[in-house]
């Protein structure tokens, strides 16, 4: 067989990551939302001693950072994605940039609670009405971040698995804390101002804190499952064996499916049967959920 005909059997890794994605666009453009509403923020809440508006100014900043790291993702992910260096494509450096930033998430929480927690005992004077301006504004600022990055929750492949983008996921849940942290700073300040409840104030920023991390550990499960190769889940495994098993007295002996991107799955399986067919025969069997990249082997059983 000549060089050249081998091209009929090989086929691109890059499954799509040279694609620019909508992810990407709205990624950059919260970017822009976002640093320039924690200069603001951070300033205000310097010059009118609100604990819990400079918290959300220094949350902004982190998120910043942490949007910065999705761009930079998306980007590396799409210039690198005919790399052959990377065994199954780029898919798995957004997953990678999404954990990275809920690891920023975490301490930054960490940095928001122990503030807060000094401001409990060493209180400062705030300036009310600056301040619930500020918040007002930040809040309008965070919620249109929150909009234009929501479209990951309607991302699903077939079976009814969900495929997020962790990487768009990490930068949505960055300004979806924001969002929170506003609406906190405001009610603090709303409470301090008529009802005489500075506590409030630092004791936001710690509320603030505590559900954040939250957010941020169901982001690091999530994408450790993909870094670490962890199987896909028993729905897509069950629908696989199934098409390929329903047919003849074919039998799966053993079955490898994990996920080398956002919603594209790479399979390793060995097939047993009586009437061994072309590998060509089992892989036309498989279900449309996402398999880009197929091993298949065939075993002839005799009993």
């Amino acid at each position: 067989m000549h060089n050249h005909s081998l091209h009929l059997w090989q086929h691109q890794h890059s499954f799509g990551q040279d694609v620019v994605k909508s992810g990407e666009r709205r990624t950059l453009i919260v970017i822009l939302i976002t640093v320039t509403m924690m200069i603001v923020e951070i300033g205000s809440g310097i010059v009118y001693g609100s604990m819990a508006l400079l918290a959300d100014g220094l949350h902004m900043g982190s998120h910043s950072a942490a949007l910065g790291i999705s761009a930079f993702a998306y980007r590396y992910a799409r210039k690198h994605a005919h790399n052959k260096s990377f065994t199954f494509g780029t898919g798995k450096v957004n997953a990678l940039a999404g954990f990275s930033s809920a690891i920023m998430l975490i301490f930054f929480a960490l940095a928001m609670a122990w503030e807060s927690t000094i401001r409990f005992f060493n209180p400062i004077e705030i300036i009310f009405n600056q301040a619930i301006i500020v918040a007002f504004i930040g809040l309008i600022v965070n919620a249109v971040s929150v909009f234009i990055l929501g479209e990951w929750k309607h991302e699903e492949e077939p079976h009814h698995n969900h495929h997020h983008d962790h990487n768009l996921r990490s930068a949505y849940l960055h300004v979806l804390a924001d969002a929170l942290t506003s609406v906190l700073a405001i009610a603090a300040l709303i409470a301090g101002k008529y009802l005489g409840f500075n506590w409030m104030d630092p004791l936001m920023g710690i509320v603030g804190a505590v559900l954040v991390s939250r957010w941020s550990f169901g982001l690091i499960r999530d994408t450790s499952r993909i870094l670490l190769d962890k199987e896909v889940s028993d729905e897509i495994q069950t629908a696989v064996r199934n098409a390929i098993e329903e047919k003849d007295d074919n039998r799966i002996s053993d079955l490898h499916l994990w996920s080398i991107g956002t919603g594209i799955y790479s399979a390793a399986i060995s097939v047993v049967t009586e009437n061994p067919k072309p590998p060509e025969y089992y892989k036309e069997l498989l279900p449309k959920v996402g398999i880009v990249h197929i091993t298949l082997e065939v075993h002839k059983c005799k009993h």
